[in-house]
């Protein structure tokens, strides 16, 4: 038997929102495995299901570049939001950005030896880090060529881009399709999707929700007949809260967004398609250490 810790115990908490009695004991059926320890508390109907994630808690600025045909992302990290109001900061995060646009480099390594105001990337971070006095990190970016929307939320706590296939070139710098664009940049930071089309979801994952639905419906004394439907309405709940062109439209909620994108190529007399998307929320997986909140969970899971 895994020894259930603490930390095991508050991490399982912030994921699922349940008690933290009810996460020692679903840690202690499941051998501590964080993951099935998740789905046990989901079976017995003591956690949300799919988005409450981990706390999201590190700082920092998602920053975006976007020119005509080519736009960025890029996130960087800091040790507290004051820093991240910093102008100076908030200025060399958008430079960054555009930076990642012009450069296209590989990876973030390859971002840190790019060029960058006579010095490397690199270097200009490490010069902020000693002029700001805090440390700072190069997360994560993300590049995009062609029709694109995009968005940034709360003074760039949340970046979108999103890219467009349009069958009539002549269409896509009109007035409609920049809406377009913009409302489905939106709506990617309003609801966060997971997937863009519903071939592209894990097979694992849709059968862990039907898996999760059918042993729920049992322990409801469901008849065995129906479990098979009530599995499929769990896959088709998840796809319309996960997958984009499945959710429903932000600013119509009687479409889909698939549904209000093909209205809009109609009126353009065109074809429209989403090619790719990309979203970053600061610290999305990241966490804060948070002592006194461990000391808790200790004395309620008798380890401290």
């Amino acid at each position: 038997m895994a020894e259930i810790t603490a930390s095991m115990v508050k991490d399982l908490r912030e994921k699922t929102g349940a008690g933290m009695m009810d996460c020692k004991k679903a840690l202690t059926q499941t051998n501590g495995d964080l993951e099935a320890a998740v789905n046990w508390l989901r079976e017995k109907g003591l956690a949300a299901a799919a988005k409450k994630a981990g706390r999201i808690a590190a700082e920092g600025l998602v920053g975006i570049f976007a020119d005509g045909d080519v736009a960025a992302l890029v996130e960087v990290n800091c040790e507290t939001d004051f820093v991240a109001k910093n102008p100076d900061f908030q200025a060399f995060v958008k430079d960054l950005a555009g930076v990642v646009a012009k450069a296209n480099p590989a990876d973030v390594d390859a971002l840190g030896a790019t060029p960058f105001g006579g010095k490397t990337v690199k270097e200009v971070l490490t010069d902020k880090i000693a002029t700001i006095g805090e440390n700072m990190s190069l997360r994560r970016f993300a590049r995009a060529r062609g029709v694109i929307g995009s968005y940034s939320h709360m003074g760039g706590s949340i970046g979108v881009l999103v890219e467009f296939a349009i069958g009539d070139a002549a269409k896509a710098s009109s007035e409609t399709t920049k809406i377009l664009a913009k409302d489905i940049a939106m709506q990617i930071a309003a609801s966060s999707p997971s997937v863009l089309r519903r071939e592209d979801a894990d097979a694992k994952v849709i059968e862990t929700e039907k898996n999760i639905a059918r042993e729920k419906a049992k322990a409801e004394g469901k008849p065995e007949k129906i479990l098979e439907k009530i599995a499929d309405g769990a896959a088709n709940k998840w796809f319309g809260e996960n997958v984009l062109l499945e959710q429903a439209f932000v600013k119509d909620d009687k479409l889909t967004v698939q549904k209000h994108i093909d209205k809009v190529a109609k009126e353009l007399g065109t074809t429209i398609s989403v090619t790719a998307m990309h979203r970053f929320k600061v610290g999305e997986g990241l966490e804060k250490r948070s002592d006194d909140f461990a000391a808790e969970v200790a004395k309620m899971a008798g380890t401290g």
